[in-house]
């Protein structure tokens, strides 16, 4: 059996904000849809499930994000997750030039939750708190080669 990595699935509240916010960080919609019915009652394991959704393509072309909205049922709002949370916990990505990725963040009304960080002299990186307050960890390899 061979197995990979489809995508990470994110829900968000505002599907238009989180596309703008990941594309201007790089990534590219590479499809759009509006999805309901049985197969997605059966898949999702939600009665009257109804979501717009956007799937997004990293631009080494491997990593896939796909964001939803939820029409139906109404999306439930919760606190947003803690670096230290068990479960779903954050979405990684590495960027060449960590001070303009932060840039662009900021720009979006993101923010570092403290600050950035050096691993080692082998990243810089940082966490972020990105739209819908999803964890965003950005990291700038600093030895390349």
């Amino acid at each position: 059996m061979t197995i990979r990595l489809e995508n990470v699935g994110i829900a968000v509240r505002d599907l238009e904000a989180a596309i703008s916010f990941f594309t201007d960080l790089g990534l590219t919609v590479i499809g759009r849809d509006t999805v309901s019915g049985e197969w997605t009652d059966t898949a999702v394991g939600l009665d009257g499930n109804h979501a717009r959704i956007a799937m997004l393509r990293t631009p080494d072309g491997h990593g896939r994000l796909e964001l939803f909205e939820y029409l139906h049922p109404e999306a439930i709002e919760t606190e947003p997750t803690r670096p230290h949370e068990i479960g779903m916990h954050r979405v990684a990505f590495s960027v060449d030039d960590l001070d303009a990725a932060l840039e662009i963040a900021a720009r979006h009304g993101c923010r570092p939750l403290r600050g950035v960080a050096t691993y080692e002299d082998i990243y810089r990186l940082t966490y972020l708190r990105g739209p819908s307050g999803i964890l965003v960890m950005l990291a700038e390899e600093l030895k390349k080669g």
